[in-house]
């Protein structure tokens, strides 16, 4: 009697990860918009509703004086903050007005989306966009999240023509956050984790 290798696959259906070993099903978002629409506030309105556990990373604008001077990386599950991007660091690479700061990216950013991978059920992703993948390490840590099988919620800037955003898209279920719908777009994914 010979044996037979059991087989295992995953797949993806209208944003659920079917996993052939058990048949588990993993919610994975992805959110599209404008910048400033409200993409992050929709992230966390929604993880106040979730019934997982989470993390990863944030960003959100620093602003002085009613201007926007650059944008903060935050660690959604320790609280730490670091500068991500702005007008006044020097020494990194330059998207539009921004100098990028990879050292606090890598180290408060991708550390937070590593250590989700490891320990957390959802893992965020906010965002995926120029200044994020000016750091060399970002692209293959976001690669190892959309491999893991792991709930996911990643957010896409609205003109960034990038395989991976493509990618993104394309395997994940994709929500376009508008002014007109983001309050509604709370409900609808939180009936995704939870309906």
């Amino acid at each position: 009697m010979s044996r037979c290798p059991i087989l295992r696959a995953s797949f993806s259906i209208a944003g659920k990860r079917i996993e052939s070993s058990g048949m588990t099903i993993k919610t994975r978002i992805a959110l599209t918009g404008r910048p400033g629409v409200g993409k992050t506030t929709l992230i966390e309105r929604v993880l106040t509703r979730v019934p997982l556990s989470y993390g990863g990373m944030v960003t959100k604008e620093i602003r002085k004086c009613g201007h926007r001077v650059g944008f903060s990386v935050i660690d959604l599950a320790t609280g730490a903050e670091g500068v991500l991007a702005h007008l006044h660091v020097r020494g990194g690479p330059k998207v539009g007005r921004y100098t990028v700061n990879l050292k606090d990216l890598e180290a408060i950013g991708i550390a937070a989306i590593e250590r989700a991978l490891a320990e957390r059920e959802l893992v965020v992703i906010d965002e995926l966009a120029p200044m994020e993948i000016a750091s060399p390490r970002f692209i293959p840590t976001v690669e190892r999240a959309l491999a893991s099988g792991k709930s996911l919620i990643v957010s896409t800037h609205a003109h960034l023509d990038h395989p991976l955003v493509h990618r993104v898209r394309r395997e994940l279920k994709l929500f376009r956050v508008k002014l007109s719908n983001r309050d509604a777009l709370v409900d609808q994914i939180v009936n995704e984790f939870i309906g």
